[in-house]
């Protein structure tokens, strides 16, 4: 049996999906039980709890074969970033003091840095945290997440994928849900590993790429549209950040513009995704039965 964090969202819930259909089964910390799947209700034991109370995670961790471990997504965080630092204390001490066979944590790409990472902090204070845990330990460092950009289904309709990246035929680090799920799978049931690994995973696309594969899906042209620097806020805002609270995912933004944060740290593996941009588009197109 394996133990999901966050399996209520959308990468722990891959994960736990990945890991029912290989036959495994399935142990989730869940906060609040409204939000399980109906598919996870009869296959998923379900332990309840908070994140932040590492007594709880030790008790869901006895008897695992692995564990996948995560960070809720911090949108709007604090500028001394305490929520994310409270809970990354509760899980110091959890998966300090129970032994597992494996973890795999889910990280970021530019989580290795110790500044200007904005939204990727909590990521990077995570990675520092569980860094000598005394059993394997594998961090993957995932690009931008191609699910990120679903609302070129409608904005593609118009002729243009808006988006933050300032040059249109630069490449970025960026992968799929999917493939994150199935590297997480393979790692916590494959062969054992010794020591600490950081797997970079996914491809370098550019805006233009994915605009093109955008365009292909919509059977029209789509053509990237880069939102001026002075506009992010405001954009930012529209997509459902408060106002006032956009600076870390502007600081994130910037830092990768500026290639501070990229693929190919030294010392790291390399993943190449399988899934592209335009699978992504398909499916969710399918999905609202378009």
């Amino acid at each position: 049996m394996f133990f999901v964090m966050g399996m209520t969202g959308r990468v722990g819930g891959a994960v736990a999906r990945h890991l029912l259909d290989r036959g495994s089964q399935v142990r989730a910390l869940i906060r609040d039980r409204s939000k399980v799947p109906g598919w996870a209700r009869d296959k998923v034991e379900l332990i309840d709890g908070d994140w932040s109370d590492a007594g709880i995670i030790k008790t869901a961790l006895d008897n695992m074969e692995g564990a996948y471990v995560m960070l809720p997504p911090f949108f709007t965080p604090s500028r001394d970033f305490h929520e994310a630092k409270a809970l990354v204390k509760a899980y110091v001490e959890a998966f300090g003091s129970v032994r597992v066979p494996r973890a795999v944590i889910l990280s970021s790409f530019g989580a290795d840095k110790a500044d200007r990472l904005g939204s990727i902090t909590p990521l990077a204070l995570l990675e520092r945290g569980l860094r000598d845990l005394p059993y394997p330990t594998a961090v993957i460092r995932p690009g931008s997440f191609y699910e990120n950009y679903l609302y070129g289904l409608q904005s593609g309709e118009g002729g243009v994928l808006p988006g933050f990246f300032a040059e249109g035929g630069k490449k970025a680090p960026m992968t799929a849900v999917d493939d994150i799920a199935s590297a997480v799978t393979q790692l916590l049931t494959g062969p054992i590993w010794s020591g600490r690994r950081v797997i970079e995973l996914g491809s370098l696309v550019s805006p233009d790429e994915l605009a093109e594969q955008l365009g292909a899906v919509l059977g029209r042209t789509v053509a990237a549209q880069p939102v001026p620097r002075e506009g992010w806020p405001a954009a930012m805002h529209q997509m459902g950040l408060p106002e006032g609270q956009t600076w870390a995912l502007e600081e994130m933004l910037d830092s990768a513009n500026a290639g501070w944060i990229d693929f190919g740290v030294e010392g790291t593996e390399r993943v190449e995704g399988t899934t592209t941009a335009r699978n992504v588009f398909e499916k969710a197109r399918r999905a609202v039965g378009g």
